[in-house]
């Protein structure tokens, strides 16, 4: 698991942003990386569909160098939305929150 505040050599160099990045599979053998720079729109992305099976969501500090697995913190939020909201969980989202809480 990443951690935060542990360097990383896949992290790029550049001006202080923290981005995210959701690890989406498009198919048993193919796997992409989306990036964003905000969580909110990542998580909003999340809960309209807009991934086909989110596998893992994570930050990385692009000054400080740094990554860290928040597919947890992630799929937490997007429960709690669904439950504030009192709607059911997305199918296309059971799987990715099912396995991080």
């Amino acid at each position: 698991m990443l951690e935060a505040g542990v360097p990383s050599p896949v992290v790029p160099y550049g001006a202080d942003q923290t981005l995210f990045v959701v690890i989406d599979r498009r198919d048993q053998a193919t796997e992409i990386r989306i990036e964003r720079s905000d969580l909110e729109t990542t998580i909003g992305e999340l809960v309209a569909g807009c991934f086909n099976d989110p596998i893992k969501v994570i930050s990385f500090n692009t000054l400080e160098h740094w990554t860290k697995d928040i597919s947890t913190d992630v799929a937490g939020e997007i429960r709690a939305r669904c439950d504030i909201d009192g709607v059911t969980l997305p199918d296309y989202l059971s799987d990715f929150v099912e396995s991080h809480t």
